[in-house]
């Protein structure tokens, strides 16, 4: 049997919103659907008088059920056909959700959650499970274009083989383009162009260019041969990588990023262009780690 969509429910607009995108990914797969609560949610308004993390508590079990039945009730308007389980589980949700995402296809969840930190951009649930999840993360944000096609952030690390590979599988699974975006810059991270540049004068930019171009070619080569039917548009462009990416953002349904990728602090599991667009992008995002090798 085919591991299923893990979404997480914490009763927020948000985690509703991740409920809907969750079923649908899992009617695209043909994989059940698991909704799951954790007591001990952060975000949980809990009546006073009993521990947190104590279910049996006066009028926890109703809030929850109720929570739980409309997630299901919207995940079944959404996407009639899907097969919805639920699982409610006493333990901290970061720690729940990361156990979840060892046998799901998928875990889902909202970019904002409720409690003392709604006005985060995004949540800590969000920022945890990117980085730690073993299996590719969906976080919803934004408001993505419908039509739009799925975005892949090239990077041309080896770690980001995994989310290249995704990124071919979701488009085709969702019946749209690929755009294929390989942002490049010096060191400077200034995005000069023209003669003016003052590092022409010691940089060749056009090999660098060429260089680069070969870089996204190398990297999409082997899954254009996998997905030939598949319209797969290639840019390159010179510019500030966190803004250019962000930006293209917006004409997109989706937008696939590694956890991590070339540069950076070694130690840190998720790079500074993914925390970027899990912050600012326009339309939900998909980090996608790579596989732990035995």
């Amino acid at each position: 049997m085919m591991d299923p969509v893990v979404v997480g429910v914490d009763g927020s607009p948000s985690s509703f919103e991740a409920v809907q995108v969750a079923a649908g990914e899992a009617g695209l797969r043909g994989v059940g659907l698991r909704l799951v609560h954790a007591f001990g949610w952060p975000s949980m308004h809990l009546p006073p008088g009993g521990p947190p993390w104590n279910p049996a508590m006066a009028g926890v079990r109703e809030l929850v059920d109720g929570t739980l039945i409309e997630a299901e009730e919207r995940a079944r308007r959404a996407v009639p056909q899907v097969d919805v389980t639920r699982e409610v589980t006493v333990g901290e949700p970061l720690m729940v959700l990361e156990i979840e995402s060892r046998t799901a296809s998928l875990v889902v969840v909202g970019s904002r959650g409720l409690g003392a930190f709604g006005s985060l951009l995004l949540g800590s649930t969000a920022v945890h499970l990117t980085a730690h999840g073993r299996c590719p993360v969906l976080v919803v944000r934004g408001g993505p274009d419908p039509s739009g096609p799925v975005l892949l952030a090239v990077d041309g690390s080896p770690g980001g083989e995994a989310a290249v590979e995704f990124a071919f599988a979701e488009a085709s699974l969702r019946g749209v383009g690929l755009v294929a975006l390989h942002v490049w810059n010096t060191r400077s991270e200034r995005a000069y162009e023209g003669p003016g540049d003052p590092l022409n004068a010691v940089v060749d930019i056009e090999r660098l260019r060429q260089e680069e171009q070969q870089l996204l070619d190398e990297t999409l080569a082997p899954w254009q041969e996998r997905h030939p039917r598949l319209a797969v548009e290639r840019r390159l462009v010179r510019s500030r990588v966190r803004p250019a990416l962000i930006e293209a953002t917006r004409d997109a349904q989706l937008v696939v990023v590694g956890a991590r990728g070339h540069g950076g602090f070694t130690g840190l599991l998720l790079g500074s262009v993914s925390q970027a667009l899990l912050h600012h992008a326009h339309c939900p995002v998909a980090v996608v780690r790579a596989r732990e090798r035995p």
